[in-house]
């Protein structure tokens, strides 16, 4: 049980969705840049959580591994 203050351990390689912050470091790209790849129409990348936007890695990766600009 996570208490309130902690962060659990789990190495982001390991986890299934990231947040934009996460992201941003694991793939060294801006945060806002994620931010603004995330609000475009049909990406293949991004699950809402409520408000919250979230990037399922693994489709974030095969994006990334497909384009040579973003």
């Amino acid at each position: 049980m996570k208490t309130p203050g902690t962060e659990a351990c789990i190495p982001i390689h390991h986890k299934m969705m990231l947040t934009i912050r996460e992201a941003a470091e694991y793939s060294n790209i801006g945060i806002n840049k994620i931010d603004s790849l995330l609000k475009q129409p049909n990406c293949p990348f991004v699950l809402y959580v409520g408000t919250r936007k979230l990037v399922k890695r693994q489709e974030f990766e095969r994006y990334i591994r497909e384009k040579q600009e973003i």
